[in-house]
């Protein structure tokens, strides 16, 4: 694409050219340059003397300006290169992507200077490795569903580097109406069944309960198929179905056709929500989550033409309904507490009281407190601040204090009294240093 100024002098190379060709016509078809008549040139072109005087000394082209090709030596950009330096050489080149991270660092300019520098530096960008080209094979017809129909879900597994530099891994929930795209996203430190459950009644509290759920094979789902090719569910699962009330619909397994939305999902949240991402808990990681969401699905979307969030309000979400049972048992985990009086949770150990006489008890991780509830969720024990940290977190009252004290079977005569330290330094009182003449 031609900037401003390479327009500016092709249209002036343009009015050179004709009017030298007028005045080739005028002469009778043949004209030579070095004795063409200024004057002339001056009256079809329109430029001042000076100006046609430097085009003719020039062999009548159009030059650039002086100017030309310089920059500002202080832009809006200056001062967040090097954040765009480290985006690029780690991997991030989408330019929605770098330019939300500088607005968020205080950044007031335009998407452009942030396209035009991530071109002129595309150097930084690491080479990626290039996979052999496999042929497409047979296509397929991606299938339609009404508002309220159906859901997809999936798992999606990210790398974090803690305070330490160690590498662990997290899970990423998501979950899609297919109806419309509006999406829900999680995460949490593993992927085990108990989060699925929470993962997916947060997003069915956020979307709504559809009619069946799509997923692939995952044990949290089901166990096996039996001899007729019918998937045997995983018991937990499928008392959690009849207690929410929706059905599940398996899919072929390496066949991305049936549950696409929701695999482009996951790759979306890591090439756009987790690019150049820096967080301090989970529960940090989850708001940013949830505030994307939001904003994500407040746009327009080509592929389904549509606002999603509009057309889930209006469509999507009347024809969802509401869970058929209470949910809470599913929010809440069971957990064994151990003898020295700690229970598990998410890789990390929260203290219970001492006076709690069962040996187990529910959990539930809300808004970055951890609470501990009886086992009949009848009462809170106690609650914990959710850190990232992997120290034990001890409560009051988590030990009793069952040590035998004596106690005084006569009166008490003996008094004595406490008095202040005296002041000065007591090594140097022999010495006598100090002391007036």
């Amino acid at each position: 694409m031609k900037c401003e100024s390479d327009r500016e002098r092709d249209d002036l190379q343009r009015i050179i050219d004709k009017a030298l060709k007028e005045m080739e016509l005028e002469a009778g078809g043949t004209l030579d340059l070095e004795k063409a008549n200024l004057a002339e040139f001056q009256r079809k072109t329109g430029l001042t003397r000076s100006k046609c005087r430097t085009i003719r000394d020039h062999g009548f082209k159009a030059l650039p300006h002086g100017r030309t090709g310089q920059k500002a030596a202080v832009t809006k950009l200056t001062g967040y290169e090097s954040q765009l330096d480290d985006l690029l050489r780690g991997g991030v080149t989408n330019s929605e992507v770098c330019y939300d991270r500088l607005v968020e660092k205080g950044y007031s300019g335009g998407r452009t200077t942030v396209k035009d520098y991530i071109h002129d530096h595309k150097c930084l960008v690491p080479a990626k490795r290039k996979l052999a080209v496999e042929p497409q094979g047979s296509r397929g017809r991606r299938f339609k569903t009404a508002p309220g129909e159906a859901f997809q879900m999936d798992w999606g597994f990210v790398n974090v580097v803690d305070l330490v530099g160690a590498v662990v891994q997290i899970a990423c929930f998501a979950m899609v109406c297919h109806h419309c795209g509006s999406f829900f996203v999680e995460f949490f430190p593993n992927a085990r069944q108990e989060s699925l459950f929470i993962g997916m009644l947060h997003a069915f509290g956020t979307l709504g309960v559809p009619g069946h759920v799509l997923t692939d094979n995952m044990k949290s789902v089901v166990t096996c198929r039996d001899f007729e090719g019918k998937p045997v569910w995983n018991p937990e699962y499928a008392a959690f179905m009849k207690c929410v009330g929706f059905e599940t619909r398996l899919c072929k397994p390496r066949h991305p056709f049936t549950k696409g939305k929701v695999e482009r999902l996951v790759q979306y949240v890591k090439r756009n929500l987790l690019a150049g991402m820096t967080f301090t808990d989970i529960t940090d990681l989850n708001g940013k989550a949830l505030a994307w969401c939001d904003r994500q699905g407040g746009r327009y979307r080509r592929a389904v033409a549509c606002v999603p969030k509009q057309v889930h309000s209006a469509s999507c979400l009347p024809a969802c309904h509401e869970p058929a049972g209470d949910c809470d048992v599913c929010l809440c985990p069971r957990r064994t507490i151990s003898f020295d009086g700690f229970v598990s949770y998410e890789g990390r150990r929260f203290g219970v009281p001492y006076w709690y006489a069962e040996k187990t008890c529910r959990v539930s991780r809300v808004d970055g407190y951890l609470h501990i509830y009886s086992d009949d969720l009848s009462r809170e024990l106690v609650a914990h601040p959710v850190t990232w940290s992997r120290k034990d977190a001890f409560c009051e009252d988590q030990y009793a204090d069952m040590q035998p004290e004596e106690h005084p079977t006569a009166r008490v005569a003996t008094t004595i009294r406490q008095v202040a330290p005296a002041e000065g330094n007591p090594a140097l009182a022999k010495s006598g240093f100090g002391e007036a003449l």
